[in-house]
């Protein structure tokens, strides 16, 4: 498995997904989302394996109300401001591969597992 956590210092959820990954001795890659933000790339692979930009929006942050995302005509103009400040990103975001979870999914992690067995 070549597993990526996408994560915020503060973020519970994130660290739960941390604590699942070292608790079955599953080697990660952590990345800080805030700090590093995310690729082009990474980002259409993720959006299109999660099944859309909307689902990794966080909508209950205090930016995305700032920012006034929901406001904004569009999903070019969306997508440009979700890249520019990443932390509007739900997290986590767990990458394997080319599958990817956005959220504490520990029943979708523990199928990966089994894939690989």
């Amino acid at each position: 498995m070549n597993i990526q956590i996408f994560g915020k210092n503060k973020c519970f959820d994130t660290k739960k997904a941390q604590r699942y990954f070292k608790e079955r001795r599953i080697k990660y890659q952590e990345i800080d989302l805030p700090r590093y933000g995310m690729s082009m790339g990474e980002y259409k692979s993720v959006k299109q394996t999660v099944g859309g930009m909307d689902k990794l929006i966080d909508k209950d942050s205090r930016l995305y109300e700032d920012l006034f995302i929901e406001y904004l005509n569009g999903d070019e103009a969306r997508e440009e401001k979700l890249l520019e400040n990443p932390a509007l990103f739900k997290t986590p975001i767990v990458r394997n591969g080319k599958k990817a979870t956005v959220g504490y999914c520990p029943e979708i992690w523990k199928a990966w597992e089994d894939e690989e067995k």
